[in-house]
């Protein structure tokens, strides 16, 4: 018998391990291994703009791919209804204002590439884990979080300082500024204010000499002196920054050198394209983070030849389906590098479509859907609800769709512990790990309060109660559309977080989303009879999140948005910034 023995064994283990071999990858054993992670995001793209959130006329054949092949969210919030401050939540993983990136003031993003604010030194991004964790972590396209704080060239606030080992785009953002041929868009209002104060002040200025050559007064020579050097100095105090914002804004970079001052618009998409392509095939042999960062669609909705007139929507549309080539163009080389079953692909945008964007007839800005607002707007859902996509073939599964509230703030945890880092302990993080969500092992999402601000405004709280089913809406504050009804502040071009351009709202209106997304039909007392309960549940929660909250510097301060020529980069002596290193090369 005990010859037997050693055949025993062998003829046991020998099938086991041939079993094991033949096993289909586990999903654990996946995600145990470190994922490259490609995270796509949209500027000013709206909800109701894609195909696979409805919209039956814009064609986007690659985003409908992704939901396709992943998982779709439909409750997808960002957290805050404006450029700067959402892309802050998302890289932190945390509410802006815990960083100092939501506005007390008007200026709710960062103005200048000049200015001294931006993402804070001290915050920890989702780059910056990974990086830590051995990813090689790429930013292309748009920042929109500041560059400088004290001196030019000590790039604080810089994507570099911020955990990217590689950067080539913006700064700043894409704005009709950039086109020469364009309307200027940057502080439209306030410019027009500065010309016809310059205009009345050079008009006192010339009365007063003619009043002095004709003798039918007596002026002092000194008097008129004083008044045309003032004069002077009132135009060169705000031309020199608002006059030339083509070359202070306009840049482009890679990592820390500006190779274009003012960028060619003409060759930017192509450009980022070939850049996100390249980083990928130089980092296929390890595990990479690439943030791709559209400046579509913003305005002035720089679109190739090729794309332009092809859309049923005018200009808009036809860069929206250049993005959508793109996105096709980047998940080509992830195909063609053999990486797909090895990357999680993530497409979001930063906040809604921008519906008072519009010159003459021609509509600019993106279209939300069935949600009420857009752009600029923190409590109504059209201003923060946008796709929500996740791709990873084998890990997730194909054609689902989850329904339960996320948030862009998700993405911070769910990538660190991909990447198999530790979430920071020495702060709040306001996101939750999405990957039990996606892959199903759970019905409902973490998140039972989400806060919307606007600016530093707490304007609405969402509710999700679970055992019910209901995902309750209050609104404290809403701002007044002009003309009454119309859905957006087209009398502003922005609607206004505080101040007389918003109502304040005791009791709040209420809405279950759930059963009325569009919050077409607010709640009371007298229709819902937990209409008190739901008031002092979302009261409670609100103290209890204020309690959370410590004072931090504010990045949007008016002193911290003020164009500082000591912080411009530039490309060459200041003020003689101009530079077109791309052409040369």
């Amino acid at each position: 018998v005990s010859f037997l023995l050693p055949w025993f064994r062998t003829s046991l283990v020998t099938p086991l391990i041939f079993g094991l071999l033949l096993q289909p990858p586990l999903t654990q054993l996946s995600i145990v291994t470190q994922p490259n992670i490609v995270l796509l995001m949209a500027d000013d793209l709206g909800i109701g703009d894609i195909g696979c959130y409805g919209n039956d006329t814009i064609r986007t054949p690659n985003i409908d791919r992704l939901a396709k092949e992943g998982v779709r969210l439909t409750q997808h919030i960002s957290a805050a209804p404006l450029c700067t401050p959402s892309r802050a939540a998302f890289l932190t993983g945390r509410y802006p204002l815990r960083s100092g990136m939501d506005a007390v003031n008007n200026y709710r993003v960062i103005f200048w590439n000049g200015g001294s604010g931006g993402l804070p030194p001290n915050e920890t991004t989702f780059a910056k884990i990974l990086q830590q964790q051995g990813y090689s972590t790429g930013l292309i396209g748009k920042w929109h979080l500041g560059v400088n704080c004290e001196s030019r060239n000590d790039h604080c606030h810089h994507p570099l300082n911020h955990g990217f080992d590689y950067f080539y785009g913006m700064p700043f953002t894409l704005i009709s500024d950039c086109q020469p041929t364009e309307t200027p868009e940057m502080d439209r209002a306030f410019r027009r204010k500065l010309w016809l104060s310059t205009q009345m002040i050079g008009l006192v200025t010339l009365t007063a000499a003619l009043v002095r050559l004709t003798g039918l007064i007596s002026v002092r020579w000194k008097t008129l002196a004083c008044l045309a050097g003032f004069s002077f100095l009132f135009f060169v105090s705000w031309f020199s920054s608002y006059g030339f914002v083509r070359y202070w804004n306009c840049i482009m970079m890679r990592n820390n050198e500006v190779t274009e001052q003012p960028m060619v618009t003409d060759r930017t998409t192509s450009f980022i394209l070939i850049e996100s392509i390249s980083f990928i095939e130089r980092n296929k042999e390890k595990p990479f983070l690439l943030f791709l960062s559209f400046l579509h669609s913003h305005t002035p909705l720089v679109t190739t030849e090729k794309f332009v007139g092809r859309s049923r929507h005018g200009l808009y549309g036809d860069n929206v389906e250049e993005m959508d080539w793109m996105v096709g163009q980047v998940l080509d080389a992830i195909d063609k590098e053999g990486l797909k079953n090895t990357t999680l692909v993530y497409f979001a945008s930063d906040h809604g479509g921008w519906l008072e964007r519009q010159e003459g007839k021609r509509q600019l800005g993106g279209w939300n859907g069935i949600y009420r607002g857009g752009k600029a707007m923190g409590g109504w859902e059209g201003g923060i609800r946008v796709p929500g996509i996740f791709r990873w073939p084998g890990v997730l599964p194909a054609g689902t769709v989850i329904n339960e509230p996320t948030s862009l703030m998700d993405i911070f945890p769910t990538v660190v512990h991909l990447a198999g880092g530790v979430l920071p302990q020495d702060r709040i993080i306001d996101g939750r790990d999405l990957m039990p969500l996606l892959q199903g092992t759970v019905d409902h999402s973490e998140h039972k309060f989400l806060f919307h601000y606007c600016g530093i405004h707490l304007h609405a709280v969402r509710w999700h109660q679970k055992d019910s089913g209901a995902i309750w809406k209050a609104h404290y504050v809403t701002p007044v559309f002009h003309p009454p009804g119309a859905g957006a502040c087209y009398d502003r071009g922005f609607c206004p977080c505080f101040g007389e351009g918003v109502t304040h709202h005791d009791p709040p209106l209420l809405f279950d989303l759930s059963r009325d997304p569009s919050e077409a039909k607010p709640l009371s007392a007298d229709t819902e009879p937990l209409f008190d309960i739901v008031i002092r549940k979302i009261g409670r929660a609100i103290e209890e999140h204020q309690r959370t909250l410590t004072p931090v510097p504010e990045q949007l301060s008016v002193y911290n948005i003020m164009w500082k020529p000591w912080l411009q980069p530039c490309c060459g002596t200041f003020p003689l910034c101009w530079c077109d290193k791309e052409g040369e090369n």
